[in-house]
């Protein structure tokens, strides 16, 4: 008998990619359903989802392609992009990424797919690597404490200008900008200080502060070293003004130039920021990369972000963790002191491990190279008669060319080169890692000079002032200095990564963080040339692959969400939350009704928008959550008529932060609505919806978006994140725009929420190759698919601990709650114990005591197949029997396994005098020897390291016992 004929297209489609993103099979899903107790996903979700809320259409998005075909696609795109010598300067610049940290960094999945170090036990290599990254900046910028990066240079600055009006002598005043600072890190700053009232003034400083701006008082300066014209300044004059005047000084700084020129610390500044971006980080179109801030030792407490320190664990060895204001957010939320509740860790992660690859010496190499090319082209240009606006300078060049700038510009474009147009007589060229004498006699031929390096280079001295050459010594700890060779820093980077948990080694089940799949195939374009080296402000004819790409992805994203526009602008979901917020203010002005400052949230909702709403001159107020964990609708209706004519928005999180969904949600919207206010939906929990219900469709005006969370970026150990705001029709005049960038947004925007253009443009094709991968009806599976894990985690789990919320039908979302209260209270195991003891099956802890303390906030996702989902309810269940032990006595109180987890080999040797064994402290039940996950610490004394901040590297025998 002949086996059965099957067509070619069937054939020719070969296996979906569907089917490797969803972990559950056929046979799972089913068996999954029994035990939830529905017969397909669609009745399942029908049962969960309100009925008022779902989308009766299917998605309108093109349909799956394969991998293969997607690949393709992105090839086709990237070819449409045209990639010149990057001479435009401004902050981007061309760099060469070694490719031992390229392959075994921004390639591995041990390093992108890594979470936020909450769990340092588990975190100890990438807190080593953004330990060093802090040293690097610590010790170039000549101030002694760095924090683990923020998202980029502009906002850095922005950031600084609120730390300067907090900590600051001058209360009031203004914040006092020189004009030589960077065109984009001016506009985010100008973005950032009007909502709150702060005045920014504009004025060049080279002569000093001008008198009349000192009479009305200063608490900030920004300065630039060196300046956006490429001029470098000695800056300690106008530094002493200010702190006479009471101000707080900030100086915007090239680390690469910092290897050379006399630190900002050393001229006096107070704080130091900029980007990482040149040590090795692809400019990608504008991003991701990681900016940074350092600061004076008396402002260490009050920096924004994150700060790794050193601390020690529970044998006295020296440990890593996160210190003082982490996740502030989630602890004085309308009170902290920023909305930033991310990093840029894996970019963070590759500069720290450029400077540890070139130590110093290889640094200054590059630096010295850098500005020597720098020199030559400008003594070449001076030959032929071109006037150079500064005599000194490290990189960058301003060319004096009146009436022919642009002509220039066109020319060297021909010759492959792209400049900086400044204006219609200045040209500005830029020299970096990259630069060679090509690029050199291209720029020559451009303004009409001809040139001979060699006779040129015999002749010509550099020009970086005599009087700031660097003389003292930095990066002088032997992590800088120990792994020159290839196979030394190899092994390097495997021994940090190991002693990590990622996605490559289990399930990461964080509630409200979603960890899957990243996929292989979205992940390799971003290290193609045609997306990774384009600069940010190169002409937009030379980036139409990118734009492309770039609108596809907003109308896709749109068509989602059911909104009607989308800015893919905003670089963290903080950041698209300011940006949505920044909408409905502006929004509320265009209209009049400049009283509307009230912005609604409930109790239970995520910190930062508490803090983005402050950020955005608005007030907070809390509307109570009901012990159901839905918004208490009473208390809601008496704050609309409380504050009705002050109403500016509601922000509420869907489905709720508690991981259901609320019935009500519709009645909510219409409230806000009638009362003149604006809806904003949270969309953290995005993955629920997508493909179930729309949130422009369901009454909200604005969301943002995660796109590491939903739509597959990779959360990097802690950023790269991206967080597009989307916004229905009557916001859409009011969405972020760019001064370079005039098809980055609309005319009547809000400003720049990022630096770049299109923020972190260089990781979009990861969203766009999933959602083309997955196509609309895989899309709404996924959502099934995490919908029903979750659900299935619930049921498994309920007989053992208590489930704390339900929806509809006693249905979760795509994350569920466990209260371990009950049992803290009656036998004193904590949710740390029990935390730590998932570290000991191998596992990465739930989301711990948020929305609720003492409680677990689990979330599987779709991409978990149901052997590692029952490998974790099986593992939950076992620490359930250990906490049993505990009660009855059979272990005491403070001395069992869950009490001194997690358990490292080393606590293996020697005398052991616990109450269990050997074997049940690191083998429990299902943990195979042969596959073991060894901590590299004990649990960690985090009061220890908050009272004793060490941010940088320490000496090798520190905290050694």
């Amino acid at each position: 008998m002949n086996a059965p004929r099957i067509p070619l297209a069937q054939l020719e489609r070969g296996i979906p990619f569907e089917q490797r993103h969803i972990g559950p099979d056929a046979a799972a899903q089913a068996k999954m359903l029994a035990q939830v107790g529905y017969g397909s996903l669609d009745e399942l979700t029908d049962a969960a989802v309100p009925d008022a809320i779902k989308s009766a259409e299917a998605l309108r998005l093109p349909g799956a392609r394969t991998e293969a075909e997607v690949l393709a696609e992105l090839r086709t795109l990237a070819d449409r992009n045209q990639v010149l010598a990057p001479m435009i300067g401004l902050g981007y610049y061309g760099t060469f990424t070694p490719p031992v940290i390229l392959r075994n960094v921004m390639e591995n999945p041990a390093w992108y797919t890594a979470y936020t170090p909450y769990q340092p036990e588990i975190s100890q290599g990438r807190l080593e690597a953004l330990l060093n990254f802090q040293t690097v900046v610590a010790e170039l910028t000549g101030l002694p404490t760095s924090g683990a990066s923020l998202l980029d240079e502009g906002t850095a600055a922005a950031e600084a200008m609120a730390l300067s009006r907090r900590v600051g002598k001058v209360k009031g005043g203004v914040f006092l900008v020189d004009a030589d600072n960077l065109p984009q890190t001016v506009a985010v700053i100008e973005t950032r200080a009007e909502p709150t009232g702060v005045e920014v003034v504009v004025a060049d400083l080279t002569e000093g502060i001008p008198a009349e701006i000192a009479e009305r008082g200063v608490f900030g300066v920004l300065l630039a070293y060196p300046g956006a014209s490429g001029a470098v300044r000695d800056l300690r004059a106008v530094i002493g003004r200010a702190h006479e005047l009471g101000a707080v000084v900030t100086v915007a700084a090239d680390l690469l130039a910092l290897t050379l020129l006399t630190s900002p610390g050393e001229l006096g500044a107070d704080i130091a920021v900029g980007t990482t971006q040149r040590f090795g980080v692809p400019m990608g179109f504008g991003g991701p990369h990681a900016g940074f801030m350092a600061v004076r030792e008396q402002f260490a407490r009050s920096l924004p972000g994150r700060l790794v320190g050193v601390s020690v664990d529970a044998d006295g060895n020296k440990a890593y963790r996160l210190a003082l204001q982490t996740r502030e957010q989630h602890i004085r939320r309308e009170k902290a002191t920023s909305n930033i509740c991310t990093a840029q860790v894996l970019l963070a992660v590759m500069a720290g491990m450029y400077a540890v690859y070139h130590g110093p010496q290889g640094l200054r190499s590059i630096a010295r190279r850098t500005h020597r090319y720098a020199a030559l082209l400008a003594a070449g240009l001076r030959a032929g008669g071109v006037r150079i606006a500064h005599d000194t300078y490290f990189d960058t060049l301003t060319a004096v060319v009146p009436g022919r700038a642009a002509a220039v510009v066109a020319a060297a474009r021909e010759g492959g080169v792209n400049l900086w147009q400044v204006d219609a007589d200045r040209v500005s060229v830029a020299c970096d890692e990259t630069t060679g004498r090509a690029q050199l006699a291209a720029v020559w031929a451009a303004f009409g000079v001809e040139a001979d390096i060699e006779a040129l280079d015999g002749g010509t001295d550099d020009a970086l002032p005599g009087g700031l050459l660097r003389s003292d010594d930095y990066l002088t700890h032997p992590v800088f200095h120990q792994y020159r060779s290839e196979t030394a820093m190899l092994r390097y980077l495997r021994r940090l990564s190991d002693r990590d948990y990622a996605l490559d080694r289990g399930m990461i089940p964080l509630g409200s963080c979603t960890m899957k799949l990243n996929a292989t195939t979205e992940m390799e374009p971003v290290t193609w040339p045609e997306f990774g080296a384009l600069h940010p402000f190169a002409p937009a004819e030379q980036a139409q692959g990118y734009l492309t790409l770039i609108r596809e992805l907003e109308e896709r994203l749109a068509e989602v969400t059911g909104y009607d526009a989308v800015s893919l602008q905003p670089n963290a979901g903080s950041q698209g939350e300011l940006a949505g917020l920044l909408a409905v203010r502006a929004y509320h002005r265009a209209n009049g009704d400049t009283g509307r400052t009230v912005c609604l949230i409930p109790s239970s909702a995520h910190g930062t928008n508490a803090a983005s709403a402050v950020m955005a001159g608005m007030k907070v107020v809390v509307v109570k959550t009901r012990e159901d964990g839905d918004v208490d609708v009473e208390d809601l209706h008496a704050k609309i008529d409380r504050y009705g004519p002050e109403l500016a928005v509601l922000m509420v999180t869907y489905p709720s932060t508690h991981g259901v969904f609320e019935e009500h949600i519709g009645d909510i919207c219409a409230a806000v609505h009638d009362a003149g206010g604006q809806v904003y939906v949270d969309g953290a929990n995005l993955n629920a919806l997508v493909g179930l219900a729309k949130p422009g469709r369901f009454g909200s005006d604005v969301s943002h978006l995660n796109l590491h969370k939903t739509f597959c970026i990779p959360h990097g150990g802690g950023g790269p994140g991206v967080g597009p705001v989307g916004v229905r029709a009557h916001l859409a005049p009011y969405l972020p725009n760019h001064p370079l960038q005039p098809a980055a947004g609309p005319a009547t925007g809000v400003g720049p929420i990022s630096a770049a253009p299109w923020g972190s443009a260089g990781i979009l094709p990861i969203s766009w190759a999933y959602v083309r991968l997955m196509g609309g009806e895989g899309l709404k599976r996924a959502t099934q698919v995490a919908v029903l894990a979750a659900n299935y985690i619930a049921k498994r789990l309920e007989p053992h601990y208590p489930v704390l919320y339900t929806g509809p039908n006693g249905l979760v979302a795509h994350e569920c709650i466990v209260d371990l209260r009950p049992l803290s209270k009656s036998t004193g195991v904590s949710v740390d114990d029990i935390a730590k003891r998932l570290i000991d099956y191998g596992f990465h802890a739930p989301t711990m005591s948020f929305p609720v303390a003492g409680t677990l906030m689990i979330e599987p996702t779709e991409s978990e197949d149901l052997t590692e989902i029952d490998r974790f309810c099986e593992a939950m269940i076992a620490i359930r029997t250990e906490i049993e032990k505990v009660a009855s006595g059979e272990w005491p109180a403070d001395d069992n396994p869950l009490r001194h987890a997690p358990h490292t080999a080393a606590a293996l040797g020697g005398e052991w005098e616990h109450a269990y064994t050997r074997d049940e402290a690191v083998f429990p039940a299902g943990v195979s020897a042969a596959d073991k996950y060894w901590p590299p610490v004990r649990r960690i004394d985090g009061a220890f390291g908050d009272r004793n901040l060490v941010c940088s590297c320490p000496p090798l025998d520190a905290y050694d016992n």
